[in-house]
Order: C-alpha cells, then structure tokens, then sequence
C-alpha cells in the first residue's frame, strides 16, 4: 500500500503532480483536492471537500466501483478508461488508479489523467482497417471454399441414392447436413453489402427498435434506458444501424449465463451521450454521439479482447463470430466507429457517430 505523512494538512508534494489527484478519508469524504484534478474536472476544488464521493460522483459508477474495490481488497484498482462525470458538467474520459493508503489510516488516493480522444479514435480506426482487411481475406477464403463444398453435397446425394441399406444413409445425411451448415456460413461471409440509403435517423427509436426484439425473443433479460433525449437526428442508414445495435444486444443477451434459455437474470442498458471533439474517419467532429451498449455478463475472455471484432472469432462456444464483425461493418459504413472494454460484471460496446454540424 502507499504511505502518505501522517499529516494531512500538508499535500504540497500533491499540490506540484501533473496528474490529478483526489484524496479520501476513511469516511469516503473528499479531504483534498489538487490543482491538476480541479483543471481536469472544470471544478474548485473548495467546492469539492468535504463531500461524500458517493454523492460528488453519483453520476460516475465505474469510478465509485473502483473504489470500492480497492478498499475492499486493499490492493491498487486500475482502470484504463472510464467516464467521470460531475453533476452540471459534461462526462470526461479518464484512465484512473485507486489506491488505499497506509497514513492516514484507511483514506485513499484517486488519480485522474485525461485520455487524448484523438489519439483513442486514431488507435480504433486503425484497427477497424487491420479488421477489414482480414474480412477481405476471409471473404476469397470462403469463395475458394465454396465450389469443392457443393461438390461434396453433390456427391453425398448421388450416394446416398446407390446405398443399398437404410441405416447407411445416416452417413451420407451428416455429410449433406454438414455441408449444408458451412454453406450457410460461406453465404454469410460473402453476402455483399449493399450501399447505405442514408436519411435522417433518432437514434433512440433505433435503439427501441431492438429493445422491442430482444424483449420479445428474451423477457426475463432486464433492458434499461439511460438517454440524452436532446441528441439531435442524425444522417444514417436506420436499418443497418438497427442491425448492428441488435448483433451487438444479442451478443449481450447471450453472454449472460442462461439467457439463451429464457432464464437470465441479467441487465442490458442502452445509454446515449454527447461526445465532444471525436476523429471519425481521419475527420474531426465537433460534436459526436456516443451510443453504449452495457451488460452486466461476465465479461469477454481475456484472451480475445483484442480480436473480438474480426470475423469467426467468438467467445461462447457454437458461435459463429459474425455478428460482432457484421456491426462494425455496418458502423463504419455510416461514418461511425465501435469500441468495447470488459471486465467481469461490466461490458461496454461504444458506437461514435458523427452529429450534423
């Protein structure tokens, strides 16, 4: 843990950090404030101490859980990027550690440091072409694959028909079922998209759109709106919006454990938010959206965060690992970029699309 002079009346060392810094008291009450964090956050700090931080930050959940997580395993938290967000001040993306201290007794220390959204939007459009080029590769895979499959069921019915026995046809039957199947796949990987007709869209009766579908195919999956109901229309194409947010929702659905059977116990939450200064296709916006896509599952395995949106790469077993790679397509196609970040408990898929200006 970190120690801190037993004094807490003196934090000049504090006072000369790049990085703003919030210290906490045993009651969870803000005890000081440095100059980098009132920067950060827009806000004096005199405003801030002696406010209880569950209050200050009510509108900051992921940074009240880590918090808590450090105190109650009395180890540092790290997130790499969260949302803080003081009432009557747009939310700011922030990396932050949590960090339980030695003096004084039981208080803790926050660190904030703001996140470059340039840089951010930069590193996910990259990784949008790096995606792209491999669905282009799987695409003449899956053409090279077609031909000889149909050769196969071909072949799998001729014999069929020369058998002389019944029971011997059940072979010749999982070789057509099977080809079958992976034609299915082949189609999907070589279905052309068609061009956007773009028009003016709400994003929110997009996105009640496919609360409607996934309410009906999963009643027992809670769905709740957190909306900026002033975000304006945007220039989009409904129906692929709508397609990916579903991939996306039902991608959700099914990462919570036993909501493919009608039985989850999860919640979903669909939330829209201003996004200021965003990079969308090396363009600069002024002003974004930001539409989240948060589950409570178990997070996305570890050992393919970073592949989640390339194609055939899927974390529940039977999964195709289409729908993921089909949204970001759909998104990128209406100027947008999509994002996710997971831990256990809390998944985030973030959609970025450019509002009019």
């Amino acid at each position: 843990m970190s120690k801190m002079p037993s004094s807490t009346s003196n934090f000049s060392g504090l006072d000369c950090l790049a990085t703003g810094t919030v210290l906490l008291d045993a009651e969870d009450r803000i005890q000081y404030v440095n100059p980098a964090a009132e920067t950060l956050l827009g806000v004096s700090g005199a405003l801030l101490v002696g406010g209880a931080v569950d209050q200050v930050f009510e509108r900051s959940p992921e940074l009240l859980t880590a918090i808590r997580a450090a105190r109650s395993e009395q180890e540092t938290v790290i997130e790499y990027e969260l949302d803080v967000t003081l009432s009557g001040h747009p939310p700011i993306r922030v990396g932050c550690s949590v960090s339980p201290l030695e003096k004084p007794p039981h208080a803790v220390l926050v660190e904030l440091r703001a996140i470059d959204p340039h840089l951010r939007i930069a590193r996910l459009e990259q990784a949008r072409l790096q995606q792209e080029a491999n669905r282009e590769l799987l695409r003449n895979l899956a053409h090279e694959i077609k031909n000889p499959l149909g050769g196969i069921r071909g072949a799998a019915q001729l014999l069929e028909h020369e058998l002389p026995r019944e029971s011997l046809r059940e072979y010749t039957q999982v070789i057509i079922k099977e080809s079958d199947r992976l034609q299915s796949l082949m189609e999907r990987l070589l279905t052309p998209h068609r061009m956007p007709h773009y028009g003016a869209v709400n994003i929110h009766e997009v996105l009640e759109r496919v609360r409607s579908l996934i309410l009906a195919e999963t009643p027992s999956v809670s769905l709740r709106r957190d909306y900026d109901v002033s975000l304006p229309a945007i220039r989009a194409d409904a129906e692929q919006l709508i397609q990916a947010v579903l991939n996306i929702a039902r991608n959700a659905v099914q990462a919570i454990p036993g909501s493919g059977h009608g039985h989850g116990q999860g919640e979903i939450v669909f939330r829209t938010r201003v996004a200021r200064q965003v990079m969308l296709e090396s363009r600069r916006y002024c002003l974004g959206m930001r539409v989240e896509i948060i589950d409570n599952g178990p997070g996305v395995p570890e050992d393919i965060r970073e592949q989640i949106f390339y194609p055939l790469v899927s974390g529940r077993e039977g999964g195709s690992g289409l729908g993921l790679a089909v949204a970001q397509t759909l998104i990128a196609q209406n100027h947008g970029t999509i994002d996710c970040e997971s831990r256990p408990g809390h998944t985030v898929f973030s959609i970025f699309l450019p509002l009019p200006a």
